[in-house]
């Protein structure tokens, strides 16, 4: 079996993306199955909840700024009960003056609740005297799964967080604040210059040492990081610290960036570019594997419209939106490690990608992968001549783009059904032909990526998608995330989970996306960044981190490439 992994959460918009991991991942274990196909140990810890049950928490260190968590407490995110109290029991949930409304899931009839702290489940009372209390209080809403409307102006991670966090999880940095026009965590040397402070070192290192010293077997970390501000600086001496202490475990790295970008002057757009930069070349140095995830068209200086998806409807301008298609990335992309059946770790995942220099991946992803329901994976991916994946990378799509390895998963569809022909007669395709349901996939992928390699999994469990995740999908969509033969006559149903297909690459396209960030920053007049600089970087160590960006670069030229550098350099 897989090893457990520890999570760090460093910034608000991977805060975002966390909390619907968390969700969807605690959406699956209230779905029991015969054999469960993945782990949920492997990310998540047993838990005590107040009043004795039992529960689940994330293995989570999470790094925030002064109001950031919202209504989360400062001394932990959640308390363990450390004791089984057998008496009366009274639930109060006070209405916080700052919380925000959000609609309560299915079944509540929308009545609109506080988002107060919401992360304590509150306990009915306990059974054995019942009668004598007369009727048990109804549980808390806030225990039930609720989805944030879209029109609501939710800005924090813990409006649509509905896990239990350990107290040990949520550290609050006091020197920063969360929003405003000063006093921000808005460049990387000063995310480098917080774990410089010992007192914020030492929080860092007792938190993590409580859940790695708590593990059968640690086989590494994730890191979720924002890359477009102070925290990827943070996150270089997270991985820096980690991959020093940690010595042989995997660790890999996720650098998130909204979809779209709130910076409105030349000056911060400058300083996204660089934090971007430096956080991407840090990352990758000090992790097993670096991804960078986004929906985002560009990281660079030249906007591009974000990535859209045929059948979601989300507004790229909300974190809520673009986070959750993130974390549903997020959950089928990490599925190689946690699977029951299966020893492999992050450090196998790593090492099918990070060969020849090569630790930077892209991820792509087809969320919900189109299938009509009960069609056979033949048969679904017969009807895709080109993988119908969009790219997570902020690069742009190209035809036949190609890779040199890759990790794949498909999940939500049914293994059994692979394939479609009765016996005797013709197979309508070579797809048709394979023996099991990750044959059809290998070869499917062998017919789209020729000379590539490739390892693949296929699963039957979905993506769970409760409220809080949101609503934002197609109406052609089945309660299963299925293709509809017909369009509804009536209200579409909620969806209830989707099937997903994704995939990390190491592939040319990173050429494009790292080349193109080096280009970016040559083009940049460091001058007019003078109080970036001033904050900690020295001109000399930027100029090497420059150099280490175009030699990642080249790890994925081919020739294609490079012709279209020497294109582009002749027409600078």
């Amino acid at each position: 079996m897989p090893g457990e992994a520890v999570t760090l959460q460093l910034g608000p918009y991977a805060g975002s993306a966390g909390a619907h991991w968390w969700g969807l991942q605690a959406a699956a274990l209230r779905r029991p199955t015969e054999a469960a196909e993945l782990r949920s140990s492997t990310l998540l810890r047993p838990a005590q909840a107040p009043g004795g049950r039992e529960s689940h928490a994330p293995r989570l260190v999470a790094l925030e700024l002064k109001g950031g968590a919202g209504a989360l407490r400062t001394g932990g995110a959640g308390a363990e009960a450390p004791v089984t109290w057998n008496g009366a029991v009274a639930a109060y949930l006070e209405r916080d003056p700052g919380s925000r409304a959000v609609r309560a899931g299915a079944g509540s009839a929308g009545a609109a609740v506080a988002a107060g702290p919401a992360l304590l489940p509150q306990e009915e009372a306990s059974s054995g005297s019942a009668a004598a209390r007369g009727p048990a209080p109804a549980p808390s809403p806030l225990a039930a799964a609720q989805e944030v409307p879209s029109g609501s102006p939710v800005q924090l991670w813990s409006d649509h967080l509905n896990v239990q966090l350990h107290p040990k999880s949520l550290y609050v940095i006091r020197q920063y604040m969360h929003d405003g026009d000063c006093g921000c965590l808005e460049a990387f040397p000063q995310g480098e210059g917080l774990l410089q402070d010992p007192a914020c070192m030492e929080e860092l290192e007792d938190r993590l040492h409580f859940f790695v010293e708590e593990c059968d077997y640690l086989q590494g970390f994730q890191v979720l990081c924002d890359l477009h501000n102070g925290f990827s600086g943070v996150g270089a001496k997270v991985t820096e610290l980690l991959c020093d202490e940690y010595s042989g475990k995997g660790i890999l790295s996720w650098g998130l960036t909204p979809a779209v970008s709130s910076v409105a002057d030349s000056q911060r757009n400058a300083y996204r570019l660089l934090n971007t930069a430096l956080g991407i070349v840090h990352l990758s140095t000090h992790s097993s594997l670096f991804c960078p995830l986004s929906l985002s068209g560009s990281l660079g200086l030249k906007p591009r419209p974000p990535v859209t998806f045929p059948y979601i409807s989300y507004d790229a301008s909300l974190s809520y939106h673009s986070s959750a298609i993130l974390a549903a990335a997020l959950d089928t992309l990490t599925v190689p490690y946690r699977l029951s059946s299966s020893q492999g770790s992050i450090l196998h995942l790593a090492e099918v990608l990070n060969f020849s220099g090569r630790k930077v991946a892209a991820a792509w992803v087809s969320v919900p992968f189109p299938a009509l329901h009960g069609s056979s994976l033949p048969d679904a991916l017969c009807s895709h001549p080109d993988v119908p994946w969009k790219p997570l990378a902020s690069c742009r799509e190209r035809k036949g783009s190609s890779c040199f390895a890759q990790s794949v998963v498909l999940r939500g569809v049914c293994k059994e059904r692979h394939s479609s022909s009765s016996p005797g007669r013709q197979r309508p395709s070579p797809l048709h032909a394979c023996e099991s349901s990750e044959h059809v996939l290998q070869h499917y992928l062998h017919t789209a990526f020729p000379g590539a390699f490739s390892t693949c999994h296929v699963l039957e469990q979905p993506c769970y998608t409760p409220a809080p995740y949101p609503q934002f999908f197609s109406p052609c969509l089945s309660r299963q995330g299925f293709l509809l033969d017909k369009p509804p006559t009536s209200s579409p149903a909620a969806v209830e989970s989707i099937p997903v297909l994704a995939a990390l690459q190491s592939a040319p396209v990173l050429h494009t996306l790292l080349y193109g960030l080096y280009k970016d920053l040559q083009k940049l007049n460091t001058r007019r960044c003078a109080s970036f600089f001033s904050a900690g970087v020295e001109h000399d160590d930027f100029q090497e981190a420059l150099h280490k960006l175009r030699t990642l670069s080249q790890c994925y030229e081919t020739e294609l490439e490079a012709d279209e550098s020497e294109d582009e350099a002749d027409s600078d």
